[in-house]
């Protein structure tokens, strides 16, 4: 079986994907995890912190590996990123909180990944017919 350019081109959208989710994801582990190391705060309050933080280096990442956006940033596309970024950043609070709510003697990291998969759906749908459509 060979593979059509089409398929190159899907394959190329889809590890752009992956890869610009994997570095957002690290992003907010690795600001969470040095939160809760370097402070008494609760796992709560350093996601507050590490969200925004992975959004922005989603942002770049999925504008340059996902969307390959040629043009230059705009303040639109940003806001409309920023958007749909802080519908899933909440939606993931949600169901990180939830589980840390339900579960409080599960590893944080565990629950990032839980609420991490649900908002990943939700970001994604509106990332490629919103923003870079």
């Amino acid at each position: 079986m060979s593979v059509t350019p089409e398929d190159k081109c899907g394959l190329a959208h889809a590890a752009g994907f992956v890869a610009s989710g994997v570095m957002a994801f690290a992003t907010d582990a690795v600001v969470l995890q040095g939160l809760l190391f370097l402070t008494s705060w609760s796992a709560l309050v350093c996601r507050l912190i590490a969200i925004p933080c992975a959004m922005v280096v989603g942002w770049q990442m999925h504008r340059r590996l996902t969307f390959a956006v040629k043009t230059k940033a705009t303040w639109r596309e940003f806001r409309d990123f920023a958007a749909v970024g802080w519908v899933a950043a909440a939606l993931n609070y949600g169901v990180f909180a939830g589980v840390v709510i339900a579960v409080p003697t599960l590893w944080p990291l565990v629950a990032l990944v839980i609420s991490s998969g649900v908002a990943m759906v939700f970001s994604y749908l509106g990332y490629r017919f919103h923003v870079f459509k």
